[in-house]
């Protein structure tokens, strides 16, 4: 008779008893943070935001006033995303002033898809009879004017709480200093520096990205005769910024437009072929590339913290679960306990 070593057993139970505590330990963090959006969701958008743009600020505290180059860095900050905003919104005014020229097309389009469905056996009819009644239109706006005010609101925190963190970067370093600088093992002030560097390495990738998404956008536009290939090309070039989701709807939108635009199901073909060949080719040359093995990320896990985020917090979470990623892996980089997860989520070998 054969009998397991002493002690294995309990072992087993506490091993099971720990993952059992750190899923659930997990699950009250995931809970939490969605319950706070409200807070949470602004600060982290806002830290990210301040690891970004901090070299910017220490570059010009050494040729300025303190309270000066604070003051340039937030300018030139507000002005950045501004910009990206606008150029996002005139793409989409742009691409909405055509569908209310041409709404005729929609119309004669989705006739004839109902016609198709119907006379093969499916009625499509009262189903989008009743979908798009009138207090589904009034129910929608309604819901997109909630969401603008919302949007007005998190811009307000997000600024607030990035002046602030630029005010205290330094202040920060110095208490982290004074405390001893490691906690549970890890150089906090290191790992701040390595993350802020990754952080300002991802957007420098994804920016290159996006300006060649929407470059080569214009031009498959342009050579299709899309109408306005400057609209689709800022659509493309803004979205890009947010991965997965980004892309499938700058795909996605031009090739019903030009299945409206040319009412001819092979120009649509053409169109959406060329453009996810690009976001392919993008996706998975180009960026993984620029990016070297420093942020050399799983494709499973970048996807699946894109979607996780975009759950708890929204677009806004669908852009910061990726930077989220980065900083996992960055601190588990320096953790020889962790090296485990670092393999896991990364595209190579993860060291």
């Amino acid at each position: 008779m054969t009998g397991r070593p002493p002690g294995e057993g309990a072992d087993a139970r506490l091993s099971a008893t720990g993952g059992l505590l750190l899923v659930s330990t997990t699950i009250l963090v995931l809970g939490a943070l969605s319950w706070g959006e409200m807070v949470f969701a602004p600060a982290a958008f806002a830290i990210f935001i301040v690891m970004v743009v901090w070299p910017l600020q220490a570059w010009l505290q050494a040729r300025m006033p303190k309270s000066l180059a604070v003051l340039i860095t937030i300018l030139v900050t507000v002005v950045s995303i501004v910009a990206l905003l606008l150029l996002f919104v005139w793409g989409m005014s742009v691409v909405g002033q055509w569908l209310i020229r041409n709404s005729n097309q929609f119309q004669t389009l989705y006739q004839a898809a109902s016609d198709w469905l119907e006379g093969h056996g499916v009625p499509v009819a009262a189903q989008i009879t009743d979908m798009f009644s009138m207090s589904w239109i009034v129910g929608m706006v309604q819901t997109m004017l909630s969401r603008i005010n919302g949007l007005a609101g998190f811009a307000m925190l997000v600024f607030a709480f990035a002046v602030l963190g630029l005010l205290e970067v330094e202040d920060l370093a110095r208490r982290i200093a004074a405390s001893g600088r490691s906690f549970g093992g890890i150089d906090l002030i290191a790992v701040g520096r390595e993350t802020a560097g990754q952080f300002g390495k991802y957007m420098l990738v994804r920016s290159i990205a996006s300006i060649v998404t929407g470059a080569i956008v214009w031009l498959i536009a342009w050579m299709v005769g899309l109408e306005h290939p400057s609209a689709w090309a800022a659509i493309a070039f803004t979205l890009n910024y947010i991965p997965f989701i980004g892309p499938l709807v700058a795909t996605v939108l031009p090739t019903l437009f030009a299945l409206a635009q040319f009412q001819s199901f092979q120009i649509a073909l053409v169109v959406l072929v060329c453009l996810t060949v690009v976001q392919f080719i993008i996706g998975s040359y180009l960026e993984p590339v620029l990016t070297g093995s420093a942020l050399s990320m799983s494709p499973f896990a970048v996807m699946f913290m894109v979607f996780l985020w975009s759950l708890l917090w929204g677009l806004t979470g669908a852009f910061i679960g990726v930077p989220i990623l980065v900083a996992v892996l960055t601190v588990c980089r320096r953790l020889p306990s962790m090296r485990w997860l670092t393999v896991m989520l990364s595209a190579g070998s993860g060291s």
